[in-house]
């Protein structure tokens, strides 16, 4: 559940007009507002939670905190007027104080006991600001500085005012006042060179320049896709730099390595994605990253922990380590120069392991608890979180299973003992989780120590009591008026007159300043008392429909009139089906509250084929694409850039071919999971890795006896088996009309083969032309909706060249299906390598028969 917090510089600056006539302020407004909406289409969002912070005093400058809902933060975001000084380093601070208002109730930061990326409540903080000068009423600030006093019990317990999984970002807008006569320069967007652009790197964002109403999008769009569930952590090299390496992936100790040269891949400042779980929506994990200390019982207070952990990495390559059944941990890291130098290296069967440094009791560097390693497709780099000191505890492991069969001896278990030596306390508990999930015999005391002093204890425990007292104080606050300036009193000095307070213009004039007024009848929520009827004061008395007003006698004129009223209120309906009138008389302000209208749904039923990508909601444009492959600042060209070089097996160079997604699909998933066993599958051969269930899929696309005929027709073309098509020079391998049958098909094929002139020859290069543009068809009709899978195999069947040729193209549609869980059409697909695979396997013993008979 992300909580996007919006902070809006409402000084008086932020009234200055661009060359539209709009203000700053209301440019901020829309953009917020645009931003919703755009973070709308993506169906995760009915989880999200909106803040509204300004740059008023504390604490009056939360509109909208934890308890509110959509409509009060859209209400008080159109009520914001600009006016005050710019008092950047105080609603930084006090929005900070707001989003960690709950972490200590909660232990989400577990102090003293390791950091565990999978307790998160991932935050953006995007602030809409000016870029002019710091104002306060000390004067005109040159440098942005957070004030250190926070009234939140435990802030002296983390050095900055924010956590590793809340990020700020910054549009900074430097629209014009006049319009510009230059035309408008297209590419990414610069960072603003503000005072606030340093304090956004430091938490793992950026900063934007905004100068037209064009880039404002365009980094809308930026930030939408920056919403991700992730934490931030310092990678830092250790020892020497590696061994560079040739263009053959093997090490050349002849090239320098410029040990000694700062490189921006020794030092990186970047997120890790944590993946929440597909069954129950929370991210799971098992081991924390160590603390930088060792936890003693002698300890009086904890040390201060900085917000991002400072992981170091050691270049020495090593062999990844894991053995059956332990559990382990795997992020994905954001690109970076560091994820670029690895991928560079092409070494996906090696890693580097990663330490903390004081993590170990008799180690300064510590013991590795993990390491960096790429994927086997080099689209990205993981790090395996694993037990401390894992190089120690995974031989123990494995000869407890395999040598002592669970029944280890004396000299295993002095071993054991003494690799518990060197454990931070805070691991024996999930190490005692692990063993039991494994089967293992308890081979752990039952009295677990934390290795944290009473006195740290008892002090946590009342910091968190201190903290909920704190946190119920300044949320009773929001919503509060800034008291107004007191005038003077005035003693009424009047002997037996009747007192002002007793006057009824007087009370109506004090509810008007304070801002209560009674309730207009408009403003009555009748669905809080649904079935709500006005009660008769005779309850004998029957209902009476009366034509003429004088009929109704004196004394019934009462319960007519209560009759009536009920009437007029409509709290109750007399013909079914009826539509309450409210429901059709909605004001403009709340037409454009989707968001609370989604959170009043039921929850959607399940997929009945869960093989289909879920659709986004068109809400207001039934034609509404997803822009993807927009550009917008350089970590987005990043990673469509560097990472993205390694072409699959098979796959032409074209401008036609797409990028390469960076989030790892489900096949490249198994296969790493195998290569970490030790079963190193070989490439381009997805029948081999893909999981059982995609083995037992049946499907209603295609007949598995058209399924064979297709197979057998595609494994039986010729290299030169095209058709020329007449009026035209194009070279096709098959009717054009798609609506015709497989057999009518093959029927023109074969009628067709022999009326090609043998002067008719096909140049490599309008081979490739042909293969290039079925490819991009073959694209678009994996993406396509439902199980009619007939027009991908007649597309196979059009390849152009040998069977090699062919087989890249079947196993390159296999990938394609797999980004898009297309189940049933990997399974088709996987017979009809298996044909070729088979007929290939004929041609060559024909081959060699041939040679022997000769």
């Amino acid at each position: 559940m992300p909580i996007l917090l919006f902070l809006i510089d409402t000084s008086a600056s932020m009234n200055q007009r661009t060359d539209l006539g709009t203000s700053y302020l209301d440019i901020a407004k829309g953009a917020v507002e645009l931003f919703l909406k755009l973070r709308a289409r993506d169906p995760a969002s009915r989880g999200d939670r909106y803040m509204l912070v300004t740059y008023d005093e504390p604490p009056y400058c939360i509109k909208a905190g934890w308890k509110e809902n959509h409509a009060t933060f859209m209400s008080e975001l159109k009520n914001l007027q600009a006016s005050g000084l710019t008092t950047l380093g105080q609603a930084l601070r006090s929005s900070f104080d707001l989003l960690n208002l709950n972490r200590l109730i909660s232990g989400i930061d577990n102090y003293g006991q390791g950091r565990n990326p999978f307790f998160l409540e991932p935050s953006i903080l995007i602030t809409i600001t000016d870029g002019n000068k710091l104002t306060s009423t000390a004067g005109v600030q040159e440098e942005l500085h957070l004030p250190l006093n926070s009234p939140l019990p435990g802030s002296e317990l983390t050095k900055e005012p924010f956590r590793w999984d809340q990020r700020l970002f910054a549009l900074v807008l430097r629209l014009p006042g006049l319009a510009s006569t230059e035309p408008e320069q297209l590419g990414s967007v610069p960072t603003d060179e503000s005072a606030i652009t340093q304090m956004c790197e430091v938490t793992g964002g950026r900063s934007y320049c905004v100068r037209t109403q064009r880039m404002l999008n365009q980094c809308l769009e930026s930030l939408v896709q920056k919403i991700q569930s992730g934490v931030v952590i310092n990678f830092e090299k250790t020892g020497p730099d590696p061994l560079p390496v040739g263009e053959d992936g093997l090490m050349d100790s002849s090239r320098p390595s410029n040990s000694f040269a700062a490189q921006p891949w020794h030092s990186c400042h970047k997120l890790i994605y944590v993946r929440p779980n597909s069954k129950t929506g929370v991210p799971v994990g098992h081991w924390p990253i160590p603390e930088s200390f060792w936890p003693d019982q002698n300890l009086p207070s904890l040390p201060p922990r900085t917000s991002h952990p400072v992981v170091r990495f050691s270049c020495v390559d090593c062999e990844p380590m894991v053995i059956d059944k332990l559990p382990f941990d795997k992020y994905e890291l954001e690109p970076s120069p560091l994820t670029q130098y690895i991928l560079e290296r092409k070494s996906p069967h090696t890693c580097w392991q990663v330490f903390v440094t004081s993590s170990g009791k008799y180690n300064e560097l510590g013991y590795p608890f993990g390491y960096l390693k790429a994927s086997t497709t080099l689209t990205c780099v993981n790090l395996f979180v694993m037990p401390y000191n894992y190089p120690v505890l995974l031989p123990l492991l494995d000869d407890l299973f395999k040598v002592h069969k669970l029944k280890p001896n004396l000299k295993w278990r002095q071993a054991f003992d003494s690799y518990l030596k060197t454990l931070p306390p805070y691991y024996l508990l999930p190490l005692k989780k692990a063993l039991r999930m494994m089967g293992a015999p308890n081979l752990i005391s039952d009295n677990l120590d934390c290795g944290l002093s009473y006195s740290v204890i008892s002090y946590l425990k009342k910091l968190s009591q201190q903290t909920k007292l704190e946190s119920e104080r300044i949320l009773a606050s929001v919503g509060k008026k800034p008291p107004q300036e007191i005038g003077i009193k005035v003693k009424n000095h009047s002997g037996g007159g009747v007192s002002m307070t007793h006057s009824k213009n007087f009370r109506k004039l004090l509810k008007e300043i304070i801002g209560e007024s009674a309730p207009r009848l408009t403003e009555l929520n009748t669905k809080e008392f649904a079935g709500f009827q006005l009660g008769l004061l005779n309850k004998d008395l029957k209902p009476q429909t009366y034509r003429n007003a004088y009929d109704i006698p004196r004394r019934g004129l009462l319960d007519q009139l209560t009759r009536m009223r009920s009437n007029l209120l409509k709290t109750h309906k007399f013909i079914v089906g009826q539509d309450e009138d409210s429901l059709h008389s909605v004001p403009v302000a709340q037409m454009g509250n989707y968001q609370e209208y989604l959170k009043t749904l039921a929850s959607p039923l399940r997929e009945i084929d869960p093989d289909q990508p879920k659709r986004l909601h068109t809400f207001g444009n039934p034609f509404k694409q997803d822009k993807k492959g927009m550009m917008i600042d350089e970590a987005d060209e990043f990673v469509a850039g560097p990472q993205n070089k390694v072409k699959r097996p098979g796959e032409a160079s074209s401008p036609l071919s797409p990028k390469r997604r960076r989030n790892v699909t489900v096949i490249p998933e198994v296969h790493e999971e195998k290569m970490e066993n030790g079963q190193i599958p070989p490439d381009g051969f997805l029948s081999k890795s893909a999981p059982p269930e995609l083995m037992n899929m049946a499907g209603d696309g295609i007949p598995h006896n058209q399924l064979d005929s297709l197979s057998d027709d595609f494994a039986s073309l010729r290299k030169d088996g095209l058709i020329h098509k007449p009026g035209t020079n194009a070279l096709i391998g098959g009717s054009k009309n798609d609506s015709v049958s497989v057999e009518d098909r093959k029927a023109s094929v074969t009628s067709t083969l022999g009326t090609v002139p043998n002067t008719l020859q096909i140049t490599p290069a309008m081979a490739q032309g042909i293969n290039a543009d079925i490819k991009h068809q073959l694209m678009k009709e994996v993406r396509k909706f439902g199980r009619k899978y007939e027009r991908i195999f007649i597309l196979l069947e059009e390849v152009q060249g040998p069977l090699a040729v062919k087989k890249q193209f079947v196993e390159f549609t296999i990938k394609e299906a797999a980004r898009f869980k297309r189940r049933v059409l990997i399974q088709y697909l996987e017979k009809v390598l298996e044909k070729i695979d088979s007929h290939h396997h004929l041609n060559n013993v024909n081959h060699i028969n041939s040679r022997s008979l000769c």
